[in-house]
């Protein structure tokens, strides 16, 4: 205990949406609990290997996914941040008559990491001072930062509901 509160640690995963239809192409590409932490700002380095290709349908290796890093305290994730990717093949030939059968080692990922977009959900930081036996918080979206009217792709298990993740 510190100062009457339990030290706890955030959960953080990286997921790799592997095709927009269907969550079970999903990767979580890495999940790590970082932690102990007190109240404040935290800068750290998440590495993780890139996504199994051969677990993404054929038709969804080229073309515009999402990376979604997500942070949960307790089990209950308080924020989104995502990243849209865009694979393409590293020649403009092949870009433009591509070969019927995707080259994997070919195809670059383009991360847009300059332009994020950043869902943030109410949570019940305290549970242990919630004794009245109240419902701990809706996860539904309270803000979302965006530069434009894109969304986001989404997995059922990341729907977008017109939010941005």
């Amino acid at each position: 205990m510190f100062f009457g509160f339990k030290i706890q640690y955030l959960e953080w995963k990286l997921i790799y949406v592997g095709s927009a239809e269907v969550e079970t192409y999903d990767q979580l590409l890495e999940c790590v609990l970082v932690g102990p932490v007190n109240v404040g700002n935290y800068r750290f380095v998440l590495q993780a290997d890139p996504p199994d290709p051969s677990k993404i349908p054929e038709e969804d290796i080229i073309g515009v996914t999402v990376l979604l890093l997500t942070c949960s305290y307790m089990g209950q994730e308080f924020i989104r941040v995502g990243y849209y990717v865009n694979n393409d093949y590293d020649d403009e030939q092949l870009r433009e008559e591509p070969p019927a059968k995707v080259l994997i080692d070919r195809v670059q990922r383009n991360i847009l990491s300059d332009k994020p977009r950043v869902t943030k959900f109410p949570i019940n930081f305290y549970p242990e001072t919630n004794d009245s036996g109240e419902e701990p918080p809706s996860n539904d979206p309270v803000s979302a930062e965006t530069d434009g009217d894109e969304q986001l792709l989404a997995s059922p298990e990341h729907p977008s509901n017109d939010q941005n993740p």
